[in-house]
């Protein structure tokens, strides 16, 4: 189904930002914090379709929660300038263009695919990559690594 492609690019170029640009440059304190954040707003999006079913109501909740979490990821543009390449840079951006894409496929499938799994899936994905980040960032990952 041609409404799984945005994920599955935002998947793929998110995994190649956090597994070789993170991991290449670290992580100064700011992103450490923001980045399980951002991913808080996907997650929380994500969540509606599958705790409500749609209703006006409930879609404009989502739509409020996207907008923002679009608007919040942003947030890190001003430290990335400082200390992302050039193409770490156009990797956020193109993450920036596939964010909006993809909650556009998550309210299609949710009003017109109430029954789908593949948004259940997607969440929980989003929630674990959520924690992964927490753990892999933080002074926990360290502890373990000993």
């Amino acid at each position: 189904m041609i409404l799984y492609l945005p994920f599955l690019f935002q998947g793929i170029i998110m995994t190649f930002d956090e597994f070789y640009f993170h991991e290449k440059r670290g992580l100064p304190r700011w992103e450490i914090i923001g980045h399980p954040l951002d991913t808080l707003t996907t997650a929380l999006t994500l969540s509606i379709p599958i705790f409500f079913e749609y209703s006006v109501s409930s879609e404009l909740g989502f739509i409020i929660f996207a907008t923002f979490s679009c608007l919040f990821i942003t947030k890190d543009e001003f430290v990335h300038a400082d200390h992302c390449s050039k193409s770490e840079n156009w990797t956020h951006a193109i993450l920036f263009i596939l964010h909006p894409i993809t909650f556009m496929a998550t309210y299609f499938i949710w009003k017109n695919y109430p029954e789908n799994i593949f948004l259940k899936v997607q969440f929980v994905l989003v929630t674990l990559f959520m924690f992964y980040q927490i753990i892999r960032w933080s002074s926990l990952w360290k502890a373990l690594q000993k």
